[in-house]
């Protein structure tokens, strides 16, 4: 009798020890999506990335050179560059008087009126700091994150300007015009913020 016992109690041993090991390998379905993760064993290096979430390397913006290029060539001195490069060493320059002869129309007369404009105790017309698209002044965050680039076309050109204050990237367009071999600034854009110089009515 106990012999026939332990023969029929048997099978549902193994079957128990079998669920029991197909269970622990997931073998009777997918574990709980909110199971907890297998600690790593100690002293193992974590993964570089957890699965299913590779991080794709970061490219730079479009017309700007990779991070690893070759430093960016000396700014030549009368260059469209060189002309710019004031304006964000020293902040609302483009409304100094002295700085007019670096200006051409449609930019010398909106500038212009916005000097008379201010002499008759009217009132300004233009922002203190557009060539910073009218974000606060930092000069560190304005060393550390400005890139210029230079495109010149005959007696025109333009210098692209981008650079990032308190998080939020910024970028401007400097158009140049020659005049008696000279480059002359003759309007100001800002693609962040959609405006231009010369549209400004200094009335």
């Amino acid at each position: 009798m106990l012999r026939r016992l332990a023969l029929a109690l048997s099978p549902i041993c193994v079957l128990a020890v079998g669920m029991s090991a197909a269970a622990a390998q997931g073998l009777l379905g997918p574990p709980p999506a909110n199971a907890p993760a297998v600690a790593a064993p100690a002293g193992a290096a974590p993964p570089a990335n957890p699965p299913g979430t590779a991080v794709e390397p970061a490219t730079p913006p479009v017309g700007w050179p990779p991070a690893d290029a070759a430093p960016a060539a000396p700014i030549l001195p009368g260059s469209p560059t060189a002309v710019v490069r004031p304006f964000y060493d020293q902040v609302g320059l483009e409304l100094d008087p002295t700085q007019r002869k670096n200006f051409v129309d449609p930019a010398k007369t909106v500038l212009d009126k916005s000097d008379a404009l201010r002499k008759s105790g009217q009132g300004e017309c233009l922002d203190p700091n557009m060539a910073l698209d009218n974000a606060d002044y930092d000069k560190a965050e304005i060393d550390n994150s400005l890139k210029t680039l230079e495109a010149i076309n005959g007696d025109q050109a333009k210098v692209i300007v981008a650079f990032v204050v308190a998080g939020n990237p910024h970028r401007l367009e400097w158009k140049f015009r020659k005049v008696d071999g000279d480059w002359k600034i003759s309007d100001l854009l800002s693609v962040t913020g959609e405006w231009a110089l010369s549209q400004y009515q200094c009335e």
